[in-house]
Formats: structure tokens, C-alpha cells, sequence
């Protein structure tokens, strides 16, 4: 791997080295379409949201209750509470990156300062443990979530410093860091926490600071995982992934976030300490799960009850958990992946988890969201209220807000910061990874300055422009991502004389003498197809689903005539799917007549000779995934049955 200078202060993830350089949220500006639309409700909307629902619900006041001595008897929500204040400032932070507007500063400080008084002398800083009437500090390292929320914390603190320099905030955040390596350092505690996080939270802090006790202790909680520190349970030590050492995984495994927080620490602590064995077993580990473990849209999870990877090929789609948070860690593992290895396919997952999680936890006004992201939804529900936070159990539909709402949060930081997951640039030039309205400003190897702008209507089109505003006189290299999903289909790429050229999914380069007000444009062939499942995904047999570019679709019950839920659809996928108004698709199918239930019937009988068809051949309108459920309560499902 090769040294990197990033160029930018204002990034999520700063590596010391790798193939890729990452381009900050100074560098890189979305500016209309998909994602644009979503940032804009993101910024107006789910931040003030989310902090006002903590506000009702007491994780903010958790703080000040803490202060004032009344701990025991105040606080409200789950011992991991602590960690959504620092996430919502987090995201805070992010959107309060250069340029931004001033009131974002007024709002991290006035968080802060409701956090700073709680902080103990020595650096320990959390609201569940550890004062008259609670457990003693690090007394259930199984559960208690203290080091995990510290590495949302420090995670918070890092983003204040590089979007504004180093404030209250990452003070604190500092003061924490440094307790956790007097505290759980050679000679201390010999522990890991249960859900990893701190891992990414103190090799970016190791990154901003330049110390190597953050580095040496995120070294250090990466090779105790997998030693059994940790209690043995109902779901098994792979539940928190400390049943094997990370080195000696085959795949990703237990509780989805777990696995994909810690994988992504390991890859940083691989990358900063260039232990290419360590990035290697992360990469085959994620080659497996992605082989063999993940959904259609990029969710991960197939368990309900731990909200874990199932065995290898059971994905059901009616019991597809795929947490929103989920979506959001292997969106974060990939871009280290990518970042670490130059490989377009890990861009390729997360294009496709960041259509199909991310963008489909938040309604449309930004203040409902999914915790879990099923493929199957067979009864319509009820719209949860307004006024009160959700279980759970119920997150099958967008909610304001859940006793866990650590989804809301994980999105709303992803969506401040996603410029920085857009594009790269190495020795050679830029690298473009994910599609949308953009202009990037950067420089390149010598201190030389490119311009770009970035036109697309992706992902409802295929066609990206990129045209050149500033360049040295000197050849450099322009490099687009051509997805895997483009496969077996005409991708183009036109040069700035006009050329064209057939491309393969992986990446199109251009290397020339570039002057200003060039233009590259890439055709890529955005159009509906079938897809059918691997046959040892069971639960799928028998079934096609449709994708358009990145975007999966699925059938929702409100296209339906009255009287009909999606699991009376048959679909026809010997015809192709064709365009429909307002990027819909509409396929040729039928309606069956599945009958009703009948009382105390038994569901299996002799099988008779096939009846001669009833059903109406009609076309079928598809909506894409992100957006179903924003039209009241329905019925949903992506893999559709087909025509006997």
C-alpha cells in the first residue's frame, strides 16, 4: 500500500496509507438530484428530529440528571442512550463542515454543554454506571455498552475537529480516549466490550492526533477479540464475535452490526499498522458474507431475536431483519475496503446498500423510520403514533422514534457525510466512485489543482457527465466506476474528442492532456431486468425480482386493484419488464385467487391435477424499495412468484 497525505481535514476516515486517497466533504459538494434531495431533509428535518425526540424522551437530560445527583431515580432509555447524543453530534458535526452555516456550532455547543459536567476528573464519562445506586464502571463489559458509547463519542469529537478544529467536544472526547487506555491498556483491565465500536473511534482519533496510545489500544481490543473474555450466552460467543480471533474468521458472523463495526476497526487497525494478514482475513471474511450472507438490496441479518447473520443461504425475505444499522456499518466497511484496496466492487456493495437500507430507513419528510428493512411484508399494520416511541418488535414500520433508535441517528451522520464517500484520487488522478450531481475541487500529486463537475439524473438514468473546469497541462487520469450490475449490457464511454468505447463493469479510465470545458460522459444501461436467486437460497426458490440500475423494486399493495395484497402476484419473466410512469416498472402477471382461510383447516391436502388458468394476465407496477410504505400502511414483497 501507498502513502497518503490527504489533502482534506474534513474526513470521515483519514488513512495514513492505502491505494486510494479519500476527498473531503471540502473537496466534494453534492448539488442536486437523488441524494441532494435526501441531505436537504436530512439537515432540515432529522437532525432537529432527533434531538428533540431525545429532549422528550430523557437521553439528552440523562446528562444534567447525572450532574444534579439524581441519576438513579431519572434516567430514561437503555444503558446505550449515551451513544445517540454523541451520534445526532456527530452528524452535527459533519453538517457543520466548511461552508456551513453557524446555528450548527450553537446547536454541538449547547449538546456539549449539557455533556461536559458529567465527565468524571479522570475521564470517565457515562450516565449508566458507575455513580451511588448504579453497577460499578465496567462491571458487565458483556452489556454495558461504556466503550461503546465512547467510540461514538470520540467518533463525535473527531468530526468537530476536522470540520471546525478542536473544541469542547473533542476535548472531552480526548479525556474519554485517554481513560480508556490507562484503564483497559497493558497492566489494566484484560476486556473488550461487547459491541465493538471503539476500535474505528480510537484509530481516527490515533489519525486526528497523530498519538499512537489511540492506535496501540485499538490494536490491542482488536487481538483480544475472540479469546472468550466475554461470558458465554444464549446465542453463543459469536454473538459478539469472541469466539474465534479475527485473524482466524471465515466469515462475517453473530450480531450484523457487531460484526461489521468490528470488521471495519480491523481493517483500520490492518491498514495503519500494515498488517496486510489482518486486511486479508477482513477481505475474505467480507467475500464470504457478501457470497453468502447478504440480501438483494445489501442488507445484512436474517435473525430476528439476535439480530444476527443466519447460516450461509438463509435469507429468508419475510424474516429479513437487515437493520438500518447494519446497512450503515457495511456501508463503512466497504469505503475502508475500497479505500485500502482500490477494488471498484466494494463501491459496488455499498452503492447498493446506500439505494436500498440507507435510503429506505427515513419516510419522505424525514421523521419516520425503518429499524429493520424486510423484502416480505404480509399484513398491512397500523401507522404507529405520532406521539410515542416504538418497540422494536414493530419496526416492520417507519416510526418517529424507538426505545432503540440507534437507526435514526446511524443515518442521519451518514447522510451529513456521504460527499466524502463519492470520490478518491491516487498519484495518478481522480477516481469516481458513486454517482450524483457533484463538484469536486482538489489537487493533484504536486500541488496541482482540478476542477470537476459531475451531471447525472442517476440512478432514474444512466448518463454521467463529467466535465472538466480546471486542470494542469500535464496528462492525469480519470477514473469511473462501471457497476457490476452493468454486466452483460452495453456501458459506453465517450471522450472528450468524441470517441466511444465499449466498457466492462470495473472501471473506465481516461488519460490525457485534459483542458477546460472537456467533457467525459458514461452510458450506463439503466434498464429493468429479471434477477433470480442462487437455488440454495430456499427460501427464494421459484422467484424473480426486479433491479433497474442499483435500485431493486418491489410490489406494494396500494398498486394493486381493491381487494388484492401482493401475495396474490404472479409474474411473467419470460417478457421483459418495461419502464412505467414516474420510475416505476410494470411486468406482465396475473392476479391469483389464493381463497381465504378457512377456521381450523388443515394447509396441506393431496395434490391434484393443475386447474385450468383463471387468473387475469394484467401488468404489474413495481415502485422502487426505498420508497414503499410512504403511502399509508401496505402489503410488500421483492422476490415475486411466477406464472404456472
Amino acid at each position: 500500500m501507498r502513502e497518503n497525505t490527504p489533502r482534506s481535514s474534513a474526513l470521515p476516515v483519514a488513512p495514513a496509507r492505502g491505494r486510494l486517497r479519500p476527498l473531503g466533504l471540502d473537496e466534494v459538494r453534492i448539488t442536486g438530484g437523488f441524494w441532494a434531495r435526501r441531505r436537504r431533509i436530512n439537515a432540515t428535518a432529522t437532525l432537529g428530529h432527533c434531538r428533540d425526540w431525545m429532549e422528550r424522551v430523557g437521553w439528552i437530560g440523562n446528562f444534567r440528571a447525572a450532574v444534579e445527583g439524581r441519576i438513579q431515580r431519572d434516567r430514561r432509555g437503555r444503558e446505550f442512550a449515551d451513544s445517540d447524543v454523541y451520534k445526532l453530534l456527530e452528524a452535527m458535526a459533519w453538517e457543520a463542515g466548511p461552508g456551513a452555516p453557524a446555528p450548527w456550532d450553537t446547536e454541538i455547543a449547547a449538546l456539549t454543554e449539557a455533556i461536559a459536567p458529567a465527565q468524571e476528573p479522570d475521564g470517565y464519562l457515562n450516565t449508566a454506571f458507575g455513580r451511588p445506586g448504579q453497577l460499578p464502571r465496567y462491571s458487565d463489559l458483556a452489556w454495558g455498552h461504556e466503550l461503546y458509547c465512547y467510540g461514538h463519542l470520540i467518533q463525535a469529537g473527531v468530526a468537530q475537529a476536522r470540520t471546525r478544529g478542536e473544541g469542547e467536544l473533542t476535548k472531552i472526547a480526548r479525556r474519554a480516549a485517554d481513560h480508556v487506555c490507562a484503564t483497559f491498556g497493558r497492566g489494566g483491565i484484560e476486556g473488550v466490550c461487547g459491541h465493538p465500536e471503539i476500535e474505528t473511534a480510537l484509530v481516527e482519533l490515533a489519525r486526528a492526533t497523530g498519538e499512537q496510545r489511540y492506535l496501540d489500544q485499538a490494536t490491542l481490543f482488536v487481538d483480544r477479540r475472540g479469546h472468550g473474555t466475554l461470558p458465554d450466552m444464549e446465542f453463543g460467543r459469536a454473538y459478539y464475535q469472541d469466539d474465534l480471533p479475527v485473524r482466524d474468521a471465515e466469515v462475517l458472523r453473530g450480531h450484523a452490526v457487531r460484526a461489521l463495526y468490528l470488521a471495519a476497526g480491523a481493517v483500520d487497525v490492518a491498514v495503519e499498522t500494515g498488517d496486510d494478514a489482518l486486511l486479508a482475513a477482513v477481505v475474505r471474511q467480507w467475500e464470504a458474507t457478501v457470497a453468502r450472507r447478504t440480501h438483494l438490496t445489501g442488507g445484512m441479518g436474517s435473525h430476528h431475536r439476535d439480530e444476527s447473520f443466519g447460516d450461509d443461504f438463509v435469507l429468508p425475505p419475510d424474516r429479513a431483519y437487515s437493520e438500518t444499522c447494519a446497512g450503515v456499518a457495511s456501508v463503512m466497511l466497504a469505503w475502508r475496503l475500497l479505500l485500502a484496496t482500490g477494488e471498484p466492487r466494494f463501491a459496488d456493495l455499498a452503492e447498493r446498500t446506500l439505494f436500498n437500507v440507507v435510503a429506505t430507513s427515513p419516510s419522505e419528510d424525514g421523521r419516520a423510520f425503518f429499524y429493520s428493512n424486510t423484502l416480505h411484508r404480509r399484513r398491512r399494520g397500523t401507522v404507529p403514533p405520532a406521539d410515542t416511541d416504538s418497540p422494536r418488535a414493530e419496526s416492520s414500520l417507519r416510526a418517529p422514534w424507538f426505545a432503540v433508535s440507534c437507526c435514526p441517528t446511524n443515518v442521519a451522520r451518514t447522510l451529513a457525510l456521504l460527499p466524502a464517500y463519492l470520490a478518491t484520487a491516487d498519484d495518478h488522478g481522480i477516481q469516481l466512485h458513486q454517482y450524483a450531481d457533484t463538484e469536486i475541487s482538489t489537487s493533484l500529486a504536486g500541488g496541482h489543482a482540478v476542477e470537476l463537475r459531475v451531471g447525472t439524473d442517476y440512478p432514474s438514468g444512466g448518463s454521467v457527465t463529467v466535465r472538466i473546469d480546471r486542470t494542469p497541462d500535464h496528462p492525469w487520469t480519470l477514473t469511473l466506476r462501471v457497476p457490476a450490475w452493468a454486466e452483460g449490457a452495453a456501458a459506453r464511454l465517450v471522450d472528450a474528442d468524441g470517441t466511444h468505447r465499449a466498457v466492462a463493469p470495473g472501471t473506465a479510465t481516461v488519460t490525457r492532456v485534459f483542458r477546460p470545458g472537456d467533457r467525459i460522459r458514461l452510458d450506463l444501461p439503466v434498464a429493468p431486468r429479471w434477477l433470480e436467486p442462487d437455488p440454495r437460497v430456499d427460501a427464494v426458490r421459484g422467484t424473480v425480482a426486479v433491479q433497474r440500475g442499483p435500485v431493486v423494486y418491489c410490489a406494494e399493495s396500494v398498486d394493486l386493484p381493491d381487494g388484492h395484497e401482493v401475495d396474490a402476484v404472479r409474474v411473467d419473466p419470460s417478457t421483459e419488464p418495461q419502464d412505467g410512469p414516474d420510475d416505476t416498472v410494470v411486468v406482465p402477471g396475473e392476479l391469483a385467487a389464493l381463497g381465504e382461510p378457512r377456521d381450523a383447516a388443515w394447509p396441506y391436502r393431496p395434490l391434484s391435477p393443475a386447474p385450468a388458468p383463471t387468473a387475469e394476465r394484467t401488468g404489474i407496477v413495481l415502485v422502487p424499495y426505498h420508497s414503499w410504505a410512504n403511502r399509508g400502511p401496505s402489503t410488500m414483497r421483492v422476490w415475486l412468484p411466477r406464472t404456472l
